[in-house]
């Protein structure tokens, strides 16, 4: 009878250890915060903090996996503004009357740039889908653009 409270109690109090032990460790409550972070996409906080809890115990492995994947996000955050900042200057060169032979040489070494760019990105299971199907929707779109700038 005494060993069927014993063990929960046990099994009870060793998890209190543990759950303590992760929250007062700095190491592991950076990791928590970086964590926190990386879920409301706040990626280059979470990089940070993460590379801290990282830089204090080189053996936490949350901090490790946290850093990898806001250093992956970040790129893709990075992917998605070079598109915007490129589709906007291809709007105001799309406005011309008449397009000439440099803009078409100057659209079509941005398409080329973001689809190279395109290639480099590798997501992992637990990259944000959203960026993942935004890139590629810039993608999709730069090599309609390309196609359509070097057929003509």
């Amino acid at each position: 009878m005494k060993s069927k409270i014993f063990i929960p109690a046990l099994a009870i109090f060793l998890l209190f250890i543990m759950g303590a032990y992760f929250l007062i460790n700095p190491s592991y409550e950076k990791s928590l915060r970086a964590k926190y972070y990386y879920e409301v996409g706040e990626y280059k906080e979470a990089y940070s903090l993460a590379k801290e809890a990282f830089s204090i115990d080189i053996y936490n492995r949350m901090a490790a996996t946290i850093m990898t994947q806001s250093q992956t996000s970040l790129k893709y955050v990075s992917y998605i503004e070079d598109a915007q900042k490129y589709m906007q200057i291809i709007d105001e060169i799309a406005l011309k009357e008449n397009i000439s032979d440099g803009d078409r040489a100057k659209i079509s070494m941005m398409c080329n740039i973001m689809l190279s760019a395109y290639i480099k990105l590798a997501p992992s299971v637990i990259t944000d889908e959203d960026l993942v199907k935004r890139s590629a929707e810039y993608h999709s779109k730069f090599e309609k653009l390309l196609e359509k700038v070097t057929t003509n």
